[in-house]
This record gives C-alpha cells, structure tokens and sequence, in this order.
C-alpha cells in the first residue's frame, strides 16, 4: 500500500477561488473591501519572505493589503502606537505582527494590545478562550488549515484515535482543543505527546491519525505508525543545501518510510505550509464581515 497524497497546494487552491468569489460578492453587494495590515519589525529574511507571500495572496485574493516595515531598533511604545492606529482604522480588518519580534519588545505585550475583532492570526486570549469554549472566533491559522485538509480529504475524526505530537501554542494546544469538540473535524479521542512523554512509539501505533508538529526531522519513523493511519506533517526542517543553493527540506515525518504504511500523508513541503496563509485570508474576510454584521 502507498498513501495518498495529501496535496496541500492543491487545497488551499481550492479555498482561495472561494474567497476570491466571497471578497468579489462583498465589493459588489456591500461595497466592503477586506483589508489586512502585515507588520514587520526588522530585516529578518524568513520573516521578510513570509510577510510578502502574505501580501502577494492578498492583493491576488482583491483584499486591500498594507505592509510596513519598521526598523529593527523600534520601541515597544511606538510598536504600540503603531498597533492602536490600526485597531481604529475603518479600512483595516485584520491585523499581523510577524513573530518573532526583537528581543526589547514584549511579544504577548504587543499581542494582546490588538483589537481581538482584527485579531486573524487567532492568537489574542479572547480568540484563544472563545476557541476551547467552542464559540464563534478566530482559529489559529495552521490548525484551522489542518481542519480542512482532513476534512476535504475525507478523513474521518469522529471517534478516531488522534495522536498529536508538540504542544505549542500555536500548533499542538489548539490542533489537540479542536479536535476534541462536538464540530466537523471533530469528536476525536485526543492523545497529547511531548519531549516528556515515555513511550511516544507506543501511542502512535494506536493512533488513526497522527499529527506531527515537534520541528525534530523525521522523527516518525514506520515502526511507529499502524497500517492505514492517516499522516498531517507539520514540521518543516531545513537539513541541507542543494548545489543550486536551494534549501533542502524533510518533514517531523520519515516520508518515504511512513507512505508505505498510511493511508493518507501530507508531503514537506507542499502538504499543511500552503493552508496556513490562506487561512489567514480566510480570517480576515471573516473579520470584514463581522464588522458589517454580516453573518
């Protein structure tokens, strides 16, 4: 058996033409154009690529897209400023400041000061805390993008057994709250591993699905996944250089091990890398909308 191919790019394809039909429908019934702001403090290049991939889907999706760069010396207090400027500015539905931001600035300071309405990253302790209450918030964007790729995949989670690898806040805590509610891509029975756990080998033979997000490459190894589970590979690990001087990247997940044994995997890269950015799009036309009380 070989595994299908969870093809993220292809996914989050998808979802775009959707919002690209959703934002045209917005501007022409409502005269609501989303708009993002993405900001940037310093030079830092993966920070710097990300943030302009972000702009780039924006303006190809027709949300109005701002980017400003701030020197990497920037105070606290004027990041600050900068952040309640966009908490009342009409135009801008959501707002981003790219992690990580230089060591002076308080990052949950700075988190926590956006308006929790422009909050699209989901990161805010009201969207966190709407989220594990099952109301209506922001998700977490990679989370949210894992939700669909499974749901669009057609695997099902209700009564599976799911094992999560990492318990960060931005992947294993809020992927693990997810999965556990009463919702689609939901009612599953939630295994929780980390650097602590005993027998990570153990529990990931249970599992139906397994989640890998722990940044250590190939750590999945095929003795540890059972026959037909199904393979979400969040960790993207840069382990070479090709001669051109392209990165040479792997998964969390040994992939041509594992895609023996599942029955369904998402590839490094191109499997849950192209979802996360789009669900951020996603976010943000949902905040455009909120705020015209349109459901």
């Amino acid at each position: 058996m070989t595994a299908k191919l969870i093809n993220g790019t292809e996914v989050a394809k998808a979802i775009r033409e959707e919002l690209t039909v959703e934002v045209s429908e917005l501007k022409e019934k409502y005269s609501i154009v989303p708009g993002l702001v993405t900001i940037l403090v310093g030079e830092d290049p993966a920070s710097q690529s990300y943030v302009a991939a972000k702009n780039k889907t924006a303006h190809a999706l027709g949300i109005h897209s701002e980017q400003v760069t701030l020197d990497v010396d920037t105070s606290e207090e004027d990041l600050l400023a900068l952040v309640d400027k966009y908490n009342n500015d009409p135009k801008i539905n959501g707002i981003l400041v790219q992690l990580p931001l230089p060591k002076h600035i308080n990052e949950a300071k700075v988190l926590y000061a956006i308006n929790p309405d422009k909050d699209v990253d989901g990161f805010h302790p009201v969207n966190v805390g709407k989220m594990v209450l099952g109301e209506e918030c922001f998700l977490p964007c990679t989370p949210h993008g894992i939700l669909e790729l499974l749901t669009r995949s057609g695997v099902e989670t209700s009564g599976a057994e799911v094992v999560i690898i990492g318990r960060s806040n931005i992947v294993g805590k809020p992927i693990a709250n997810l999965m556990l509610q009463k919702r689609n891509a939901g009612n599953a029975t939630i295994t929780l591993c980390h650097t602590r756990t005993k027998d990570m080998a153990a529990h990931c033979r249970r599992a139906d699905i397994i989640i890998a997000a722990v940044g250590v490459p190939k750590m999945v190894t095929a003795d540890m996944v059972k026959d037909g589970a199904a393979i979400i590979d969040v960790g993207v690990n840069r382990i070479g250089q090709a001669a051109n001087g392209k990165a040479i990247l792997a998964g969390d997940v040994d992939f041509e091990g594992v895609k023996e044994k599942a029955s369904c995997i998402t590839p490094v890269p191109g499997g849950v890398g192209p979802m996360t950015i789009t669900m951020l799009m996603k976010n943000t036309v949902q905040a455009a909308k909120m705020a015209a009380n349109l459901s």
